[in-house]
């Protein structure tokens, strides 16, 4: 399904062609239809001659109401540009247009109501007005359909010109990570809260668990409804109602998110291009009662210019944005800014950075992934997706890495072994990122917790106490001629073993087990300390901590006062 805003000045008759059209009033409220305006957003949904579905959102055409058109317009796929035969071409008609534009829109059908009060030589000057109006625009070449309402006239071929653009409309794009920005948010009788809007970036199906707002409160989809038929599913550029639970309606406003926990980076500001209407009548710098326009959203805003002091009319350059507020973004979203204390529409652009980490002084923003990764230097992969929407292959471990942070990496890494020299350099000094890039290179090889040069031996492992504690067996004198640290070594190297205080070779391991599994054959019911103590010819001081060696080792268990076998005697 395809969605369509309509645009327009204020009675130029959006409302009434949805109705002809649809069959649906969009004007929701009492007020809209006591007053004959639009106020807020309406709905309608039209299957084409052509079989093609399509969702209209309408929005109102008065200047007091733009944040309102703005919030219908965020996630649109087209427009109905609507412009009366009689008035022609009028203010909001020139606003909504420049909207449209920044945010993005690059089709739409142009359509001339009322023709039924005109005739054929003030058709054909509304024709040449909107030639002029319209050129240079992305509506420059779109098809205009003069209609009316009343009589019907033109009715039958504006349906024509929607299947066209319906079938010329590219694929929706699917993330396959959801994402939908609240336009209306109610509670329903007997369900609970609903929220409507409309999908964009991904599916989403009943039951799933979801965060929503800058709270990120969590919830859960109890059923979806597009234009009043229940689905279990459903995919982007979809208009949509979910019935929530684990969120009160009143929690949850227009503007809001609801997005998967994990899915997005949440973030107050990003850095953008900006692209200031040529109309204005001022430059643009960071002095303004700034809004801005994301999706349903209007969040107060500040703005810093990236590069020179202002922005003049008609030029586009950056700017780092800070909302209030946190929101899922992504390079590519499109924005609006408007100047609540001017009342006026400033410009509007594209998100290129949602996690700008250079100041403003430095900052280049663009859309490339390269530039992202450079600024970062390594970045987890998963990560650089949520932040760029592209998932790119980790180069060592989980990370993507800049090449020349990579290089200096490895560099630095084998000068560091080779100071280190025969010792080997500590493996426990090395951070997940850099012992991921280890296991990446042959020029080094580690070696219990050091890291060595292939074919380098460790000079520790011909220490005369290895051979000392060895000939002691199980019974040998503590060793007096070797550090804490070096024994240490020794014993994540596999050669010794240290239990209560005392030092043994590993070897004093195998006579112990062969002790105990001898007596367990001759008493399956176990044995004593003191058995286990003259079986070895040992004292007390020596048994003690290689019986419970044994048993923190499983090859024996402690059962009151003997010991018994263990899992691992074994094997």
């Amino acid at each position: 399904m395809t969605v369509l805003a309509t645009a327009g000045h204020v009675d130029h008759g959006k409302s009434t062609l949805v109705k002809t059209l649809t069959g649906t009033d969009p004007d929701r409220w009492a007020e809209e239809r006591e007053r004959g305006l639009t106020i807020d957003l309406g709905f309608a949904t039209l299957a084409t001659p052509g079989g093609r579905d399509v969702s209209f959102i309408d929005v109102p055409g008065h200047v007091r109401f733009i944040g309102n058109m703005l919030a219908g317009v965020g996630a649109v796929q087209g427009c109905l540009f609507v412009v009366d035969a009689r008035e022609g071409w009028m203010p909001q008609s020139e606003e909504h247009l420049r909207i449209l534009e920044l945010m993005g829109l690059e089709r739409g059908v142009v359509v001339i109501t009322k023709v039924d009060l005109v005739d054929d030589d003030e058709l054909e000057l509304a024709h040449l007005e909107l030639d002029d109006r319209l050129k240079n625009s992305f509506l420059a070449d779109a098809p205009v359909v003069a209609v009316s309402s009343h009589t019907g006239r033109g009715i039958s071929d504006l349906l024509d010109a929607i299947d066209a653009l319906l079938a010329a409309h590219p694929s929706i794009i699917d993330r396959q990570r959801p994402r939908l920005f609240i336009d209306r948010s109610f509670a329903a009788k007997g369900s609970g809260t609903v929220v409507t809007g409309t999908s964009i970036d991904g599916s989403f199906a009943v039951g799933d668990t979801m965060i929503v707002g800058p709270e990120r409160r969590s919830c859960r989809i109890r059923s979806i409804q597009t234009h009043g038929r229940s689905v279990d599913s459903i995919g982007p550029g979809h208009r949509v109602a979910l019935n929530l639970s684990g969120v009160e309606h009143v929690d949850v406003t227009r503007g809001d998110v609801i997005t998967r926990a994990d899915d997005w980076h949440h973030t107050d500001r990003f850095d953008a291009s900006l692209s200031v209407l040529a109309s204005l009548e001022h430059s643009v710098s960071r002095r303004g009662a700034f809004r801005v326009h994301i999706g349903s959203a209007d969040v107060p805003a500040r703005l810093r210019v990236i590069g020179p002091d202002a922005l003049d009319p008609g030029s586009t350059g950056f700017v780092r944005v800070r909302l209030d507020r946190p929101f899922p973004l992504l390079p590519g979203d499109r924005f609006v800014v408007r100047d609540s204390g001017r009342s006026e529409t400033v410009g509007g652009g594209e998100i290129l950075d949602v996690a700008p980490i250079r100041p403003v002084s430095k900052a280049a923003p663009d859309r490339s992934i390269e530039r992202v990764v450079a600024e970062h230097g390594w970045i987890d992969h998963d990560q650089l997706s949520r932040l760029t929407g592209v998932h790119c292959e980790p180069r060592v471990g989980r990370w993507v890495v800049d090449d020349e942070v990579l290089d200096r990496a490895r560099t630095g890494l084998i000068d560091a072994v080779d100071q280190a020299g025969a010792d080997g350099f500590d493996l426990g000094r090395l951070d997940d990122r850099l012992r991921a890039l280890l296991a990446t290179m042959d020029e080094l090889v580690v070696d219990g917790d050091r890291v060595r040069r292939p074919g380098v031996v460790d000079p520790l492992l011909t220490h005369p106490v290895i051979a000392r504690l060895r000939s002691q067996g199980c019974a040998p004198d503590a060793p007096s001629d070797v550090s804490a640290a070096e024994l240490r070594r020794l014993e994540r190297a596999g050669l010794l073993i240290e239990r209560d205080g005392l030092w043994f070779h590993i070897d004093a391991l195998d006579l112990a087990r062969a002790a105990a599994r001898d007596l367990l054959e001759r008493s399956p019911t176990g044995f004593t300390l003191a058995q286990f103590r003259d079986a070895l010819g040992i004292t007390r001081k020596h048994a003690v901590p290689l019986a419970t060696e044994l048993d923190s080792r499983g090859i024996t268990r402690r059962r009151d006062d003997v010991r018994i076998e263990g899992p691992r005697l074994r094997t």
